[in-house]
């Protein structure tokens, strides 16, 4: 075998190796940007309106309409947490599994959310 040939061999290597790199390092940092929780949030609010919102970004805390919500849906494939506040803080919290819905008691209403990820 020629010195030539050994040389090229590795270089071959090195490249390949690199480019696998670079591509798992690429592909893992893009992974979480742009995430959306699949299939809708439904909620009504205390007027009875009925509010869709179709595959939200699991990032962030998300406002409910100012009116609140007495009832929510959660059709996504995403666990969320519900709040009485409009800024995802505070106690008296709501858990809802994906696909699993929530009834406030009366006089009651949840005013943001967030995704469980």
């Amino acid at each position: 075998m020629s010195v030539t040939a050994t040389l090229h061999r590795r270089r071959r290597r090195l490249g390949i190796a690199a480019g696998v790199s670079l591509l798992a390092l690429a592909a893992s940092g893009c992974s979480g940007l742009g995430r959306t929780a699949v299939g809708p949030v439904t909620y009504t609010t205390e007027r009875e309106a009925v509010v869709q919102v179709n595959s939200p970004s699991v990032r962030g805390c998300h406002r409910i309409a100012p009116a609140g919500a007495h009832e929510i849906e959660n059709g996504t494939l995403v666990d969320i947490v519900l709040y009485p506040t409009r800024d995802c803080t505070g106690e008296g919290t709501a858990y809802v599994a994906t696909r699993f819905s929530d009834v406030t008691p009366p006089g009651s209403v949840w005013r943001s959310y967030s995704f469980v990820h």
